[in-house]
């Protein structure tokens, strides 16, 4: 078994084996299982990066069998510089999320536990697919687990946000379905990505293709207007589920439009980048401004995801290698800050049961430790230079300014809005006197949580400081797709 099999099919197996225990088994051995399963599905992907050449715009760890051979269909996955770094990353925020639920979780603790584990595994498989159809696969039985740890482990209005996220998602990804069957169909029969990306298409084809895709990962970024599933979904989900959906899964989006919408269909890519940019302003600046009046916690940083992965697309769309290039970094870096924002409003929610702004203030002074993090990723959320949040952000502004100025500084806003409603959040909850008999009781993070939170401040700040490991992986894959892309395919 391949490198990459391995790293789909290890939290996989131990997610079903999980599932497998039943719901009145021992909560602290299951607990234990999903830990050992989650970090050995950390570690196979270690060789991944150790073994991975930086200079190189090919396809790596490329693995490859017949699965339905009366379709043409194969189990065809590689990795390149596009997507090589969501792999360790969505490994990485599996083993903190088992973590973050040690305790919190008390009932099905099995199905809680294998649910992450299987999705662990079917994201990793987005990423790493090379077949249409085997990526549609992963794509969609993602919504699954994710509909099951909303709609079980979720608030007072769980059925609603679980039963409105897959709605949505599932609607955006029937056009898609159509757009790789008449791929299949144009291609002679073949279900290979890459092959897509050297056929001729024409004018109109291309515009069609372009926004059946469009429909699928719009929704899944989400971009403006059809971001209006997330907010609802964040405030049901638990932390951990809170936490998976804003690190990874609104990356599987993004990353649609890298593999599939840029290099299939270029010239309407190009035809279309003027919409794409707009919308992506719309969320960076209108967004930001919803998350001002916010009054609950995760409403807030749910519309702040929106505005941050709205610099994702601007900088995929402005077709400029600082662009491609911030907008992935931003990708990366968003995962670990708005997984560490979701824990520290679970960190909260576990001990006091809201998630309301004004249930709380003052808790710098009865938790310390807690706010000196909370403080870090708030920065981090911001944008402040020399953490993970600014890096992305400001190679997308680079590249903006160079695109058109107007373009980086509406962009540019987005740093202002940031700013303010993640520090007005801050300072509402954290700082000022005890607000409240709650607050007054609360005790300190833990080791547990102290632990949790201290590794993704390493994580922030060493992307913050150091973000040459992650360039240098991405920088001959985003030259070779913007090459690509800048050539017509029309026939």
């Amino acid at each position: 078994m391949g490198l990459l099999s391995l790293a789909i099919w290890t939290p996989i197996v131990f997610g079903v084996l999980l599932l497998a225990f039943g719901k009145d088994s021992c909560a602290r051995g299951v607990r234990w299982v999903a830990l050992i399963g989650s970090i050995l599905g950390l570690l196979v992907t270690v060789p991944l990066y150790t073994g991975f050449d930086t200079s190189s715009a090919n396809m790596q760890f490329v693995e490859k069998l017949l699965w339905i051979e009366r379709f043409n269909i194969h189990y065809h996955l590689g990795l390149d510089g596009l997507s090589f770094w969501f792999v360790p990353l969505t490994a990485f925020i599996t083993v903190i999320v088992v973590l973050a639920s040690w305790e919190n979780i008390t009932e099905r603790v099995n199905q809680y536990m294998g649910a992450f584990l299987v999705l662990s595994g079917l994201m990793i498989g987005v990423f790493a697919a090379l077949d249409g159809l085997l990526f549609y696969v992963f794509f969609e039985a993602t919504l699954i687990p994710m509909y099951l740890i909303i709609g079980i482990w979720g608030g007072p209005n769980k059925i609603y946000a679980a039963f409105k996220f897959f709605l949505y998602t599932l609607m955006g990804s029937l056009l898609t379905l159509v757009a790789i069957i008449y791929l299949y169909n144009v291609s002679g029969g073949s279900f290979d990505i890459q092959t897509w990306h050297k056929l001729p298409l024409g004018s109109l084809p291309q515009t069609l293709v372009f926004f059946a895709f469009f429909a699928a990962f719009a929704v899944k970024v989400p971009m403006f207007p059809v971001h209006t599933w997330l907010p609802d979904v964040h405030v049901e989900a638990p932390t951990g589920g809170s936490a998976v959906l804003a690190a990874i899964m609104l990356k599987l989006g993004a990353y649609g439009f890298l593999r599939f919408s840029l290099p299939i269909a270029p010239d309407a890519s190009r035809e279309w980048a003027w919409l794409m940019i707009a919308l992506s302003l719309i969320a960076v600046v209108y967004v930001g401004m919803v998350a001002l009046v916010q009054k609950d916690m995760k409403k807030l940083v749910a519309y702040s995801s929106v505005a941050h992965m709205g610099f994702v697309t601007l900088g995929f769309f402005i077709f400029n290698d600082l662009g491609v290039s911030g907008g992935i970094v931003q990708m990366i870096a968003h995962g670990f800050v708005s997984g560490a924002m979701f824990l520290c409003i679970g960190v909260l929610y576990d001990r006091v049961h809201s998630r309301e702004i004004a249930a709380y203030g003052g808790v710098v002074n009865t938790m310390p430790k807690f706010a000196a993090f909370a403080l870090l990723f708030a920065m981090a959320n911001c944008g402040l230079p020399a953490t993970a949040g600014f890096v992305g952000e400001w190679m997308v502004i680079l590249g903006a300014v160079q695109f058109n100025f107007w373009v980086g500084l509406l962009a540019a806003t987005a740093l202002i809005f940031g700013a303010a409603y993640t520090l007005w959040m801050y300072k509402r909850v954290y700082l000022g006197p005890v607000g409240n008999d709650n607050v007054k009781n609360l005790e300190d993070i833990g080791c547990r949580e102290f632990l949790i939170l201290a590794i993704l401040a390493i994580a922030v700040l060493y992307m913050g400081l150091y973000p040459k490991p992650f360039t240098d992986v991405m920088d001959p894959s985003v030259a070779e797709l913007l090459k690509h892309v800048a050539q017509s395919k029309l026939p």
